[in-house]
């Protein structure tokens, strides 16, 4: 496998995979997750909740176990044991959550680093805080743009171009139509297949408004089209898929491009082969090149953003980012000079009304 990948390597192309083989396989043991962060108490040496990641009730996947009903557990509240085991008996809290992962575990819980007056409650540990993690990135991301436009941009994150790119982009697409401008987010999109789907949506241009006997306006026509400019957020992670998308929203001229080049690998594939080993190798199988048929695009070299602006490690770890804060300041001067946001309300009656169409 190593061989391999080291010739492959010599076609300097994206997607030319390989990987797999006989070897053999590691029996994983999930470490119980709580969706919270601690820190240990120099004194009792119990653990104190410092942050609870939130979560959405109504998702499997976004269940936050100490955000479930009942367990009415705070930043600030300590955990003094787990399972019966007192927190201040190891180190590191993770020590008495190893294999628990997808299993329920008893929390002892209190407001103080006592057991007097303390509780039990029981919760179910995750396998995994990824999505939670991702779904507090958004949701962060959402109010803070709503907060610094005073509620006139929209924003939304699209992870990939795949099922759930696509299901993130109708989730949060559709309710922010009202917004006066909107920020997409295509930074670590994963990639896949979907970009030409998100890409219509986006072009929809409104022809006509309706009305409705005592509503002033129902909205454009077509329906579920989104008035007003669109800016778009990339980085060196947006990839595959993800590099066609800013791709074709500026050829299609939807808006300023802005953030760093994007990952540059286009060239494609459908699927491994199979080898008798149990290993896979993808081959690069089909590329893209420009609508005239003058050269191929993208591939090794990403697609260029119109503002380039690139995120300091230091300041993006404690929350600075300044390639969100250049697309609200774009899309807020972007407003002011935009007239389709505007939508007007309906003429005066007239009985004279003949169906012509207008010049």
């Amino acid at each position: 496998t190593y061989i391999l990948g080291e010739m492959i390597a010599e076609l300097n192309i994206g997607h030319a995979y390989v990987g797999g083989g006989d070897r053999p396989e590691v029996k994983k043991v999930y470490t119980g997750l709580l969706g919270a962060r601690f820190q240990k108490d120099p004194k009792s040496g119990y653990f104190k909740i410092t942050r609870i990641l939130e979560g959405a009730s109504w998702s499997k996947k976004l269940m936050s176990p100490l955000r479930m009903p009942g367990v009415n557990v705070n930043v600030g509240d300590y955990i003094l044991a787990i399972d019966g085991v007192p927190t201040n008996t190891v180190n590191n809290i993770y020590q008495l959550l190893v294999g628990k992962g997808g299993k329920k575990v008893e929390l002892t819980v209190n407001s103080k680093p006592s057991f007097d007056g303390s509780r039990k409650v029981i919760v179910t540990a995750l396998k995994s805080e990824a999505d939670l993690y991702y779904y507090n990135w958004v949701q962060h991301n959402i109010k803070y743009v709503n907060e610094k436009t005073n509620g006139q941009v929209g924003y939304l994150h699209i992870p990939d171009m795949m099922l759930d790119g696509l299901n993130q982009f109708v989730e949060y697409y559709y309710p922010q139509l009202r917004k006066k401008a909107l920020i997409i987010d295509d930074r670590g999109n994963g990639g896949g297949f979907v970009s030409p789907m998100i890409i219509e949506r986006l072009r929809r241009k409104m022809a006509m408004l309706g009305m409705a006997r005592n509503i002033p306006t129902l909205g454009p026509v077509p329906e579920q089209t989104h008035v007003g400019p669109k800016v778009l957020l990339v980085n060196q992670y947006s990839a595959s898929d993800g590099d066609l998308f800013p791709y074709q929203f500026k050829y299609y001229k939807l808006g300023p491009v802005i953030g760093t080049r994007t990952w540059g690998g286009v060239v494609g594939i459908r699927g491994s082969l199979p080898l008798i080993d149990g290993g896979y190798l993808y081959k690069p199988e089909f590329g893209h090149y420009s609508a005239d048929g003058t050269h191929w695009i993208i591939e090794g070299h990403g697609v260029d953003p119109d503002i380039v602006v690139d995120n300091n490690p230091a300041d993006y770890y404690r929350g600075k980012d300044a390639q969100l804060d250049k697309a609200i300041e774009v899309a807020l001067q972007l407003i002011k000079t935009y007239p389709e946001h505007i939508k007007p309300a309906p003429p005066a009656p007239n009985k004279n009304y003949q169906n012509k169409q207008d010049k």
